[in-house]
C-alpha cells in the first residue's frame, strides 16, 4: 500500500478578545476551532472550511504562521 503524502500547512490561532456581546455564530466559529476562552490558543491544519471560519472571526483571533 501507497502512502498518500499531504503537504499539510498548519497555523497557531490564539483568542484575543472576548465572545461577550458577540453573534451566536461567532460564539460557535470559535468554539468549533477549539477556542474558549482569551489566551487560549490551538494549531489547527488550513483547510476550506477552517479557512471559511477564520475569516468570519478574524477580528477576535491573532493567526501566526508555524
Amino acid at each position: 500500500m501507497k502512502k498518500k503524502t499531504t503537504n499539510n500547512k498548519t497555523i497557531n490561532i490564539t483568542q484575543v478578545k472576548s465572545t461577550i456581546g458577540r453573534n451566536k455564530i461567532q460564539k460557535k466559529n470559535l468554539i468549533s476551532l477549539g477556542l474558549k476562552k482569551i489566551d487560549c490558543s490551538k494549531s489547527i491544519i488550513i483547510n476550506k472550511s477552517t479557512e471559511g471560519l477564520i475569516k468570519k472571526i478574524n477580528h477576535l483571533i491573532k493567526i501566526e504562521k508555524g
